[in-house]
């Protein structure tokens, strides 16, 4: 294994011999010189892990032999040694980007520490995430094996969005295939649970419930609301806890994060049912009862979602609110800058309400175009384009326009979304709907152990087209093909992102609450 190279640049280099032998012990091989001259020229000519560089040296400086080796170098780390404290020279080092800046005398240990700090790190915590995630995985283990209520698959769903943001900064390819092992485990258990507790729910029991989809604005932002605050819920469709794990540390830069919520979707986890009982605040039953004229069926040719914001006008009005609301629907970039333009306005209102569709559209994208499956080709991939997106979109230059004003802002999801590999065969006739999570209608044949079926759709509150409909619900990773076109269709659909069925992912998601004027 080739030793750690460094490259020590100080005009009194011979003073310096001690901290030199000492790095030597320490198995590291260091070059030295004299003068900026001849660095840049060492930088050419061998490819150095790090380099110590004097600020104050005669002929070419510091920070003029930093320059040149940037530009020879430019991801090569390099540590800035000066005698001088002055601000302004501090400024112009780290504008450079120096990778780290040390006030002279230093001592050994000092320079051990920043030799680590940038150039071992990544290996130091690797080692640290493996020992770490070791020690977590029995009790993790054990957590799921005697999960018994809602909060408890919370506290595990959480602990393992943890580890699996962590262990993906780690190159131990193991690591992430034990993980997984954990996350099927643990979603196997979850799939128990739904199917033994969904149900109760519903029921008028004393047994605790979660909070589900239509309960969103009433313990959310009503609150907010009757107590005189202006609130803005912005809903980013399909939108997975992990994902939010990504781009908070980016949001936390303009925004207090005050609650870190989960809650729980209903099933089927899909816009028509999870996002129509968030903004009407009933279950789809109920909708279809009570506001047949804004429900769609499922064979109806016209969209699942185009009612929205009368079906939260209604929930506004039946629980007395007296607010100015305005509803903006992204779809497209011109429709999100056309959001920015119109940030001023928005501030006049008690709520605003966005529904961005994002993350929606890269999930179906990538089921549809090659290159997407490309750069979402794993759960990793897929969380870095969803940061990337977030970074460069008109929705968070609105927020980051919102950020120093006194507003409250709800930011969630109608449902998340699964990555499937697992094709389980079911038939149907023509009219039965064509997710690949879920299924509904009357002559459908499946094997039951294979999904989570529903056979009275009223006792979850979701309505039916018939006497005999069914609902079935693919379970974990599972996807629903039909047999004609089998292989087509299971190698078009497989390692795609579907939402609609049963999983940790799809049903345990972001509730999150962000106060602004940090």
């Amino acid at each position: 294994m080739r030793k750690t190279l460094i490259l020590w640049v100080d005009d009194e280099i011979d003073l310096l011999k001690p901290h030199i032998l000492f790095l030597e012990e320490k198995g590291y091989e260091v070059v030295t010189t004299n003068n900026g001259y001849d660095a840049v020229d060492l930088v050419k000519e061998k490819n150095f892990d790090l380099i110590f560089l004097d600020e104050m040296m005669p002929g070419l400086s510091g920070l003029e032999t930093l320059d040149k080796i940037k530009s020879v170098a430019p991801n090569l780390p390099v540590i800035m040694i000066t005698k001088s404290e002055e601000e302004d020279i501090m400024n112009a080092a780290i504008g450079s980007k120096i990778s780290d800046y040390l006030i002279k005398p230093v001592n050994p240990n000092q320079i051990l520490l920043s030799i680590k700090k940038n150039i071992e790190q990544k290996r130091l915590v690797s080692e640290k995430t493996t020992t770490d995630y070791q020690t977590e995985f029995g009790k993790i283990g054990m957590a799921i094996s005697m999960a018994a209520d809602y909060q408890d698959w919370i506290d595990i769903y959480k602990k393992l969005v943890y580890w699996e943001v962590e262990i993906a900064k780690s190159p131990d390819s193991g690591l992430h295939e034990v993980l997984k092992l954990q996350k099927d485990e643990a979603n196997n258990a979850f799939v128990k649970f739904v199917k033994s507790k969904y149900t109760s729910w519903f029921s008028q029991n004393d047994q605790p419930k979660p909070l589900i989809s239509p309960n969103i604005f009433k313990s959310t932002v009503f609150p907010l609301l009757e107590n005189g605050e202006k609130v803005v819920f912005i809903l980013i469709d399909n939108f997975r806890f992990d994902q939010w794990k990504t781009i908070a540390p980016v949001i936390n830069e303009y925004f207090t994060i005050e609650k870190e919520d989960l809650y729980y979707a209903i099933l089927p986890t899909s816009t028509q049912y999870a996002r129509n009982a968030i903004f009407s605040g009933l279950m789809p039953l109920e909708i279809s009862q009570l506001f047949p004229e804004l429900w769609t069926e499922e064979d109806d040719d016209e969209g699942k979602n185009l009612y929205e914001e009368e079906l939260l006008r209604k929930q506004i009005n039946r629980n007395g609110e007296k607010c100015k609301m305005q509803f903006e629907k992204i779809l497209n970039l011109k429709a999100g800058k056309k959001l920015v333009d119109n940030l001023a306005q928005m501030m006049n209102n008690d709520l605003s309400v966005i529904v961005y569709n994002f993350v929606d559209m890269l999930s179906h994208a990538r089921t549809e175009m090659e290159m997407i499956k490309e750069l979402a080709s794993d759960e990793a991939a897929y969380r870095s384009i969803t940061l990337s997106w977030f970074q460069h979109s008109p929705l968070f230059e609105f927020m980051k326009g919102i950020s120093h004003t006194n507003l409250h802002i709800i930011l969630t999801t109608d449902h998340g979304t699964i990555r499937v590999n697992n094709p389980v065969k079911v038939v149907g006739d023509k009219r039965t709907t064509t997710n690949l999570r879920f299924k509904q209608g009357k002559n459908l044949n499946y094997n039951s152990k294979e999904v989570l079926e529903i056979k009275d759709p009223t006792l979850v509150h979701l309505p039916k087209d018939n006497l005999t409909s069914t609902y079935i619900f693919a379970n974990r990773n599972d996807f629903l093909v039909y047999p004609n076109n089998y292989n087509y269709y299971v190698n078009y659909y497989k390692n795609t992102f579907q939402h609609g069925g049963v999983s940790m992912e799809e049903m345990i998601v972001p509730l999150i609450t962000l106060k602004t004027g940090k």
